[in-house]
């Protein structure tokens, strides 16, 4: 349960929320709606007790389930199956058991009833039980029994997502704060979670663009409107919600279009009127009648800004600017990557398809040099430039403010184009001096695009680039997908990413078979 009383909540000198109250109770089930940038991620961050607000109070009543955007064990060595159980301090529990179990290989009297004691132990924090609870949890959200031994440093990006997931699912907390859960998930995945946020009993605050899952899972809608620094309540579904807000706006703007009317016909009778002396105090009258009919209207809501994004204009380059010879690569034992060729020709356009773990992200960071390959070598063919967007926006400095990270991808620009730039990736006034750090992924992933317009790239290595978006930041982003006249290489869940990219191949991993692109791999494009 959680109270928020009178709170502000600012972001260096900005003011995101001012004098905001509401109650989550359990059974309540919270869609935290509003465009990139309005603060929903740092309101989350507030309600989880990460960040203070400026002024007014959060109080906090039983176990707080956090799912930040940037989810990430602290440490990579565990298994998976250890981190999820210790959102129930089973891991350790599990480990004593395993270790009793090899000393009783002394047989001694004391061993066993060392043993008994922490098997006692062991199922007082749920036993085999919650050991098989943990698998459901983890097989719901896409994790298969195949990896649960796995360590975390062995795993894809959007696996260790999901471990992170099912950890807070699993735990048992009493009020859920989850950002964007669907991230990484496929859609079997997103079902399960769906299924699963329907019957929680918990409260739930969650964040997500997937208006699907909002509309089969929240019943109330929490709309942050950056123009007041507000919260509007909305104690409905999202379906409701959604009706309400057309209704409202069509009832502003037909009383905006009859008070103009009106304020119209008085002002042009007042000015009739002015000509005569017998009639001048009447005609001023009328005039201030028709402008209290409009200073009286709800304040007209500005149409919100989007950002205008557009892809670089590609470097002159040779006919396969990008090769691949035989790549392969493990991590922690586990083979990712076996034996992958590719050629990638100028102007040509590559989706990479396959299941979460199959190598689709170390793929692209061994492409754009981040990584080294264990086997096999990346042939940068003539003229080749790269441009690389990193799907855990691990290319930004979290140290560095958003103007100096643009600044420093791209030296060339004088810094009164730098913030033309960013104006035009809705970065303006104070929120270029913003730390990187603080930024939600919807911004990150702005500004990661933000530096790769003047990169003159003539191949982008595109991982995930609709995530964290509203639809109309998506939009743009798709749009400049369509347009970009050179060559793309796209790792994806979003099937309208892939129908913007137009793919001429496809590359299915594990099995490192290419293709020509059809149709009939659309399909693949979610569950992958």
């Amino acid at each position: 349960m959680i109270t928020v009383r009178d709170v502000d909540v600012r972001v260096g000198a900005r003011l995101l929320l001012s004098g905001v109250s509401f109650h989550v109770s359990p059974g309540d089930r919270v869609g935290l709606v509003g465009r990139n940038g309005a603060g929903k991620t740092t309101l989350l961050n507030v309600l989880a007790g990460d960040l203070r607000p400026a002024s007014g109070t959060v109080t906090r009543v039983g176990g707080i389930g956090h799912l930040p955007q940037d989810s990430r064990a602290a440490d990579q060595s565990v298994t998976v199956a250890e981190r999820i159980l210790s959102a129930r301090g089973l891991d350790r529990a599990v480990r004593a058991l395993r270790r009793a179990g090899e000393a009783m290989a002394d047989g001694t009297e004391r061993s066993m009833k060392a043993y008994v004691r922490t098997e006692a132990d062991f199922q007082a924090r749920g036993g085999y039980a919650a050991e098989a609870e943990a698998a459901r949890v983890a097989a719901g959200v896409g994790l298969p029994s195949a990896v649960m031994e796995r360590r975390l440093a062995a795993l894809s990006g959007g696996q260790r997502r999901r471990v992170e997931l099912a950890r807070i699912l699993f735990a048992g907390h009493d009020t859920l704060l989850l950002d964007e859960p669907t991230n990484h998930l496929d859609t079997d995945a997103v079902d399960w979670l769906r299924g699963f946020l329907t019957s929680y009993s918990g409260g739930l605050v969650m964040i997500s663009h997937d208006t699907s899952l909002l509309a089969d899972t929240v019943n109330r809608v929490f709309h942050l409107d950056p123009q007041r620094a507000a919260l509007d309540v909305h104690n409905t579904g999202w379906d409701t919600y959604l009706a309400r807000q057309e209704a409202d706006e069509r009832r502003r703007r037909r009383e905006r279009a009859n008070a103009e009317r009106k304020a119209a016909s008085l002002h042009a009778q007042a000015d009739r009127m002015r000509a005569r002396v017998s009639t001048a105090v009447a005609a001023r009258n009328m005039a201030r009648r028709a402008d209290r009919l409009l200073a009286e209207l709800e304040p007209e809501r500005r149409k919100e800004r989007t950002a205008r994004i557009r892809l670089p204009e590609p470097a002159p380059c040779g006919r396969i600017p990008l090769g691949a010879v035989s790549l392969a690569k493990a991590y922690g034992g586990q083979r990712v990557l076996r034996g992958v060729d590719l050629a990638v020709d100028r102007g040509s356009r590559l989706v990479v398809l396959g299941p979460n773990g199959a190598g689709k992200t170390t793929l692209l960071r061994i492409l754009a040099g981040r990584d080294l390959p264990d086997e096999g070598r990346v042939v940068h063919g003539h003229g080749l430039r790269l441009g690389y967007f990193a799907q855990e926006h691990d290319t930004l400095r979290p140290d560095l403010t958003v103007r100096r990270q643009l600044a420093s991808v791209a030296p060339h620009l004088t810094d009164g184009e730098v913030r033309g730039v960013l104006g035009s990736f809705l970065f303006t006034g104070d929120d270029a001096d913003k730390p990187v750090g603080v930024l939600s992924g919807g911004e990150k992933t702005r500004l990661a695009l933000a530096g790769l317009v003047h990169s003159g790239a003539n191949v982008l290595l595109l991982d995930e680039p609709t995530n964290n978006l509203d639809q109309a930041s998506r939009e743009e982003v798709l749009a400049a997908v369509g347009t970009y006249p050179g060559a793309i290489v796209m790792v994806t869940h979003d099937e309208g990413a892939v129908t913007a990219l137009r793919p001429d191949r496809v590359l299915l991993l594990p099995e490192a078979e290419e293709d020509l692109w059809s149709e009939d791999y659309l399909e693949l494009v979610a569950s992958a």
